[in-house]
């Protein structure tokens, strides 16, 4: 067994483990459903909750047999996506792609193993993918994941590949070669496509955003319902994004 390093706390470790699995969650849990999804005994679940609970971040539900977030969690992400001069710039540019396609457009950055969508424009389909702030998407198999993963240091690709590369959908990549050709392409091109690889339904494409020193720390996403994303959709979508895309990343610093 891997042992944990002596300048880490193994109880806080599960405390935030906890507060992963409520946030996760879309309706309030109880204690055993916190202790399966932790794969922890339902004394030290409690415990944990409790924790939580005094410090602010849980709290009970009505029947006190459950738990949910508090709004605390917001007050700690504020900072994250408040709008200063550079987060006005893409909210910008997700407005601009938005208008002229009429599709919800996010802006996500990588955080250690999956993209998680920051800012978001919605749009005036009545049929389309609801992605919401805060989400995550697996680097593989999502156009954004793939995105800000082919931007980064070979490393990085490995990691994910050493990791595992779970079928999700029909198309998803589970070759490691495959994947690794698919990373080139997009540096080459610019752009990738998701073809129904995260969702049997869905079809996305992405764009990196390129900012001081050349570096991608998020990109541009637009996903839409295979019903209406057809390949040729998508390129009409790549092209109108990547137009917006270069104007920003010519703001931001990336481009010269």
């Amino acid at each position: 067994m891997r042992e944990l390093d002596t300048n880490i706390s193994a109880t806080a470790l599960k405390a935030l483990n906890v507060l992963d699995f409520v946030g996760e969650q879309r309706r309030p849990v109880t204690v055993a459903e916190v202790a399966s999804g932790i794969g922890a005994d339902r004394a030290t679940a409690y415990r944990m909750l409790m924790t939580l609970v005094q410090s602010g971040y849980v709290q009970k539900a009505a029947d006190a047999k459950h738990y949910r977030l508090t709004f605390k969690v917001l007050s700690l992400a504020r900072h994250l996506v408040g709008e200063d001069e550079r987060a006005g710039r893409i909210l910008g540019c997700l407005r601009a792609i938005s208008e002229e396609t009429g599709e919800t457009v996010h802006y996500s950055v990588l955080e250690r193993d999956a993209a998680v969508l920051v800012y978001r424009a919605k749009g005036t389909q009545r049929v389309a993918v609801d992605f919401q702030i805060g989400d995550r998407s697996p680097l593989h198999c999502s156009s954004i994941g793939k995105v800000l993963l082919a931007f980064r240091d070979v490393r990085a690709t490995e990691a994910v590949i050493a990791a595992g590369l779970t079928k999700v959908a029909p198309n998803t990549i589970t070759d490691p070669d495959e994947l690794r050709r698919s990373l080139a392409r997009i540096r080459a091109e610019g752009c990738a496509f998701d073809d129904l690889e995260f969702a049997p339904d869905m079809r996305c494409v992405a764009l990196p955003v390129f900012e001081n020193g050349g570096e991608v720390p998020g990109g541009i996403a637009i996903s839409g319902p295979a019903s209406r994303f057809d390949l040729d959709k998508l390129e009409a979508l790549r092209d109108i994004a990547m137009r917006h895309t270069t104007k920003l990343s010519h703001e931001l610093g990336g481009l010269i």
